[in-house]
């Protein structure tokens, strides 16, 4: 089965082919299973993060030529697609229709079966097939999410999230306030590295049993760059490593009590090398596997929802809807998805 996968949540118009083949073992290693992953982000100005109005119009100027590239590269035509899927929430309405509009479109022409894919679903079940994970404790960081999860009973289950704002969301505001665009986790994360760490500015640090909250370090981190007096490559330093080790006392309190094996980072956030050294520190203290979403797919992509919409129709054919029912939900909660395949 051929799924043509559609991602538009935020700054990312993404378009996927993968082929999914059910009788392939799921801890099989998979190196060809995605035939095409083409993507184009839409870049805020210096110093402003996405608004959603402009980020839409530039997912509807980009998607003819970013399906056309994915098609191209899979060496196929719509007419070869068996499967469309779409993101569906959550994430920005604007840029959301964007996505369920050019899905509709092509089902509808062209008489294909259409899926409906929750994003954050999306993160956890595409890094969980390219890291031949089995049922990880589950971290799941990026502009949008900071969620720590397990699966129990057809569902994700949240063990813990941020009470406020998320930690791409306190790297993307930091990094503003510093004249960046975003998303701005990649400078935050250079920045710290020229950091020589003689200077660890005292920051709140706040967790809540396995829930966090960033907004008393986002209002500190912002108090110390207007002092001038501050070095910035510090302030960024300080930064991580308070954030970093909020998650990982989180986390080692979570396998802690799991008692999990494995443990998989997903998301935009995962990316950061620093977080991905002291969160596979933490593993080999509690004897757990430590696993990470290759840096590729990190970030929003079409692979997630194409493998996702596969898994989902193939387990139950009638979850395909109408064209005209193709609709979004911009606070798609993911511990409200049924998971019927595993």
């Amino acid at each position: 089965m051929l799924c043509l996968g559609i991602e538009s949540t935020a700054h990312t118009f993404g378009c996927s082919v993968v082929e999914y083949n059910k009788e392939r073992p799921s801890s099989a290693p998979e190196d060809g299973f995605i035939l095409s992953e083409t993507r184009d982000i839409y870049q805020a100005s210096a110093g402003w993060g996405i608004h959603p109005r402009d980020a839409s119009k530039h997912h509807s100027q980009v998607a003819t030529d970013i399906l056309k590239k994915c098609l191209e590269e899979a060496g196929i035509s719509i007419k070869n697609i068996d499967l469309i899927s779409y993101s569906a929430g959550p994430g920005l309405g604007p840029c959301l229709r964007v996505g369920a509009v050019v899905s509709r479109s092509l089902a509808s022409f062209h008489n294909i079966p259409l899926v409906p894919v929750n994003h954050a679903v999306g993160h956890l079940e595409l890094g969980i097939k390219l890291t031949n994970s089995n049922n990880p404790l589950t971290l799941l960081v990026s502009g949008g999410h900071t969620m720590l999860l397990v699966y129990y009973k057809n569902k994700w289950r949240i063990f813990g999230e941020t009470l406020d704002i998320t930690l791409g969301q306190l790297f993307d505001q930091v990094g503003r306030k510093m004249g960046f665009a975003s998303p701005c986790g990649n400078k935050i994360e250079e920045l710290s590295g020229l950091s020589k760490g003689s200077c660890l500015h005292t920051l709140p640090y706040i967790i809540k049993g396995n829930d966090v909250s960033f907004s008393g370090l986002l209002s500190s981190v912002k108090s110390l760059i207007d002092d001038k007096s501050n070095n910035l490559y510090d302030i960024c330093f300080s930064l991580q490593e308070t954030a970093f080790s909020i998650i990982v006392e989180a986390v080692e309190r979570a396998l802690a009590f799991t008692g999990n094996k494995e443990f998989l980072i997903v998301g935009g956030v995962s990316a950061n090398k620093r977080l991905s050294e002291m969160l596979n520190s933490a593993c080999m203290t509690h004897g757990s596997v430590f696993h990470s979403c290759p840096l590729r797919y990190c970030g929003d992509n079409g692979a997630q929802i194409a493998w996702t919409g596969s898994q989902i129709y193939s387990s139950d054919k009638s979850s395909s809807i109408m064209p005209e029912n193709a609709s979004v939900n911009q606070s798609w909660r993911l511990d409200s998805v049924y998971i019927p395949w595993r």
